[in-house]
């Protein structure tokens, strides 16, 4: 699988991290030698931007990295110095928070999400997406459309990542806008089509799950190579990326909660479909 220029970015900064702490480094005298500041040092390392190639090398001397190694992590470099993306055009209404989850999406191995009160982005129905933007008040709603639909090719990758869903039984009653039952029946047969595929997994948390409560929405990403896995939580104003090792653990464990009390991918599958008859008697009455 291709990896993205920010997956290829963070792989990179991961890399140099650990040459770094292996070659008993801090960030500061990195700074020193590459004459930035320590924070530049930070986001080289974060993979939040780029690094020039003769600072790659002049890192690479510091730590006494050469021949077969160093030129792997040249390559890793000149890999990673790419565009980072086409973000113009109707790309260009992608919030900048939202831009490194759309580029790291298709490079993931696995991608556990949990969502309490609507259907996430990949999951979507075009009709359900129309009437979200719609009810938003957008301005540039082909150009969202668009966006998204773009975002669900990652389900016809030739090696996608394993995507598996926990929907609040909630977000099967909120449609876009309040009650729109020809809406929601769209999108539960077409999640009900999209559940079919081999890596797609589909579980619905009833109301009468037992847990003492749910976590507000969040996406764990996985990667196959030494990329670092990271949570993503959106909010009203952006996004927030978190790769500390025990804050990403403590949200793998809230979902393995999740998971444990919501029904098997059969049963949710059943539950969708009750639902989806429901709607369709509601149109039909």
């Amino acid at each position: 699988m291709a990896s993205t220029v920010t997956s290829r970015r963070k792989q990179l900064g991961n890399e140099l991290r650990h040459a770094r702490i292996a070659a008993g480094y801090t960030q500061q005298q990195v700074a020193d030698i590459l004459g930035c500041t320590q924070g530049k040092v930070n986001k080289i390392e974060s993979g939040s931007v780029g690094v020039k190639l003769g600072d790659v090398r002049s890192m690479l001397d510091a730590y006494g990295i050469a021949g077969e190694e160093a030129e792997t992590l040249l390559e890793l470099a000149r890999a990673a110095t790419g565009r980072r993306g086409q973000w113009s055009g109707y790309r260009s209404v992608v919030p900048h928070w939202f831009r490194t989850f759309t580029d790291l999406e298709p490079a993931a191995a696995e991608i556990l999400t949990w969502h309490g009160e609507r259907i996430p982005g990949p999951l979507q129905s075009e009709h359900y997406m129309l009437k979200q933007f719609t009810e938003f008040g957008a301005t540039d709603v082909t150009a969202l459309v668009r966006n998204r639909l773009d975002r669900k090719t990652v389900f016809e990758q030739q090696h996608p990542p394993y995507y598996r869903f926990i929907l609040s039984e909630a977000a099967l009653h909120r449609a876009p806008g309040g009650h729109a039952p020809a809406v929601m029946l769209d999108q539960l047969e077409h999640m009900l089509e999209l559940d079919e595929r081999s890596r797609v997994y589909v579980h619905v948390l009833p109301f009468d799950a037992k847990l003492a409560a749910v976590p507000n929405d969040f996406t764990v990403m996985r990667f196959p190579d030494r990329t670092r896995d990271f949570v993503y939580i959106e909010h009203s104003a952006g996004g927030v990326y978190l790769d500390d090792v025990k804050d990403f653990q403590i949200f793998v464990d809230a979902w393995d909660r999740l998971r444990g009390a919501a029904l098997e991918r059969q049963e949710s599958r059943q539950l969708l479909k009750q639902f989806a008859q429901r709607y369709r008697e509601s149109l039909a009455s």
